[in-house]
């Protein structure tokens, strides 16, 4: 990757750091369409994108041909198009989520973009009605890819208007009961001093996650070297629904906490399946979140895409689970709240910046390959766009991952339509049944939901 591609003087530390050729971070969105794909209208609808005039994708001269890819899934074949090549597929009965997610699993591991075109492909699953976008991480972080399809696609309903994203709005956890409390300021100034030791002692586990601090070996660990090995792709499927649901049955959750709740309950049940008797009840296991939501909003002119800070986020096992569902949504909620009040995630973004300044690209890469290599997993949770169109064909399902890091378990989930697919990206030789974890974090959210609606039937509302 050289700067012939993209112009590193406009990367944020963090898109630089993506960039590194032992890194080479690449986003997959893999959008299902209602109907056949017409490949011209694809064309067509590419020409008259951003991503044809933004430069950040445009910084060689563009031929649509080469960045357009006709895909055989039952062969793995790929080419560029030629405007004269048909695939054929030979297997109607073939699932298509199970197609496209082995698709995908390949390419996260074993195909980089190649260099003599602008970072960016879109191949075409014909036979599954599925369009596969490939980005390179550089351009764009999850929310900037949001906002590029919003600003290219169209509603459903009304072609001719730009689709919305759902937002379920902010909750100022630190003020909030402070209003009319006489005693209000010594809470604040509590408040305020709690700040400040937790952000000491939260900026210090970072300092030292990049070092020698790691979590404790299980079966879902990896390390370095994993991110080279052979992937499987599994899909959670969620109704937003449901996962509003438990939000509402906990005062002041949200969306992000009940999907970390979920996380916990789901990897406790999926580690007493693989490990029985073998770990000590409270275990912690470390995930690794990428923050973007205040970094952008307290920097108005901060650049496009990847303008990030990370939070450890920490699970605890739970030998044969909890006998309340939601104390694990309260316990998400309290830890998630209790970093948001801190620096943590500035602190993460200021310290990418100095290393990389100070000590260059390979010691910023390196130090963030021992962050990710030292806990268990990351994940990510971004809303999407209200139901759209591509073209004139409608869009099914979007779902998104990126390829291999050095940890075994790479979670991301995407909203779209009144549901939440979640992808689970593992190591195969460590995670051998991704299957399973799916269904592992789906019956998590049902019992979640049942105990919510028990808690509700139990305490109407007056």
């Amino acid at each position: 990757m050289g700067s012939s591609k993209i112009n590193c003087d406009d990367l944020t530390p963090a898109g630089r750091i993506c960039l590194h050729p032992e890194m080479d971070l690449i986003i997959h969105c893999a959008f299902g369409v209602k109907n056949p794909i017409d490949v011209d209208s694809i064309k067509a609808f590419v020409r008259n994108s951003l991503m044809v005039e933004h430069p950040r994708f445009c910084s060689l001269l563009i031929d649509i041909d080469k960045h357009i890819i006709i895909v055989d899934p039952t062969t793995k074949d790929a080419v560029e198009d030629d405007d004269s090549n048909h695939v054929d597929s030979s297997d109607n009965n073939d699932d298509v989520e199970r197609i496209v997610n082995d698709y995908l699993a390949d390419l996260s591991v074993t195909t980089p973009l190649s260099e003599d075109k602008p970072l960016w492909e879109l191949h075409l699953l014909l036979k599954q009605n599925c369009i596969v976008y490939r980005i390179h991480h550089a351009l764009v972080d999850g929310i900037s890819l949001m906002s590029l399809f919003q600003a290219d696609c169209r509603k459903a309903d009304d072609p001719k208007a730009v689709p919305t994203v759902v937002s379920g709005g902010r909750r100022d956890s630190t003020c909030s009961g402070l209003r009319g409390n006489s005693n209000g300021w010594i809470r604040v100034l509590l408040g305020s001093l709690n700040m400040v030791l937790f952000s000491c002692v939260f900026c210090l586990e970072f300092v030292m996650r990049g070092f020698w601090l790691r979590d404790q070996k299980t079966v879902i660990t990896g390390g370095p070297g994993v991110e080279l090995w052979p992937r499987k792709l599994a899909t959670a499927k969620f109704r937003m629904e449901d996962m509003k649901v438990v939000k509402e049955a906990i005062a002041s959750a949200t969306i992000n906490d009940v999907l970390f709740g979920v996380i916990s309950s789901g990897l406790s049940r999926y580690l007493d399946h693989r490990y029985p008797n073998a770990l000590s009840d409270g275990l912690r296991l470390t995930g690794l979140e990428m923050d973007m939501s205040e970094l952008m909003e307290n920097n108005s002119r901060s650049r496009w895409g990847n303008k990030f800070g990370a939070l450890l986020l920490p699970v605890y096992y739970q030998k044969g689970g909890v006998d309340d569902h939601l104390e694990y949504v309260r316990r998400a909620k309290k830890m998630i709240d209790r970093k948001k009040r801190t620096f943590e995630a500035r602190f993460s973004y200021s310290i990418s910046c100095l290393v990389l300044y100070w000590l260059g690209l390979k010691a910023a890469y390196r130090r963030t390959y021992r962050l990710i290599c030292n806990t268990s997993f990351t994940v990510s949770n971004v809303v999407g766009p209200k139901e759209i169109i591509i073209g004139d064909n409608p869009v099914t399902f979007l779902r998104v991952n990126v390829s291999s890091m050095p940890q075994a378990l790479v979670m991301h989930m995407v909203s779209y339509e009144g549901r939440a697919d979640m992808q689970i990206l593992v190591a195969k030789d460590i995670i051998p049944d991704p299957e399973f974890l799916a269904k592992c974090f789906e019956g998590a959210l049902l019992d979640m939901k049942e105990a919510a609606t028990r808690s509700a039937s139990f305490n109407p509302i007056v």
